[in-house]
């Protein structure tokens, strides 16, 4: 990746953080879950409501942590919504494969849109665990599972 894309992608990055977008509570959420990273003191509270057909009518997050962990909540929120639950493991799966390496977003097929800026995370093996805790969150919020932590 050239320097020019890199910057592009941290300004991203800056920006979800600073301003994330679905960063709400959702009051009587169908399905909810809380995530935690020890190692970088990540928390997050997520929230979704999810109809009988197995559609993401909504989703939110709360919590505190780092800049890639918060930009990557605010990403997921954005990308889940308004997809079938089914979609949405699919697209776990694209992600997890992608920030551990085994997805090359230039070379392999994908769905990931704008979540590919988070292609190059698997360079730094700590940080991995930031970006992929609202998404084990997510899936283990739709899973009905209320706490997982990434230990």
């Amino acid at each position: 990746m050239n320097n020019e894309m890199r910057e592009l992608y941290q300004q991203m990055i800056l920006s979800h953080n600073k301003n994330p977008k679905n960063y709400r509570v959702i009051e009587t959420p169908s399905h909810y879950a809380e995530g935690h990273n020890p190692l970088c003191g990540d928390n997050l509270n997520l929230y979704l409501n999810v109809d009988e057909d197995g559609n993401i009518e909504d989703i939110s997050f709360q919590g505190s942590g780092c800049a890639i962990s918060k930009s990557a909540a605010s990403m997921m929120t954005e990308a889940l919504k308004g997809k079938t639950k089914d979609d949405a493991e699919a697209l776990f799966e694209q992600y997890h494969q992608l920030v551990t390496g085994k997805l090359d977003p230039n070379k392999d097929p994908h769905n990931l849109g704008k979540l590919t800026i988070f292609s190059g995370i698997w360079e730094y093996p700590a940080r991995v665990k930031c970006a992929s805790l609202s998404w084990h969150t997510a899936k283990a919020a739709l899973n009905n599972e209320d706490v997982i932590s990434t230990e």
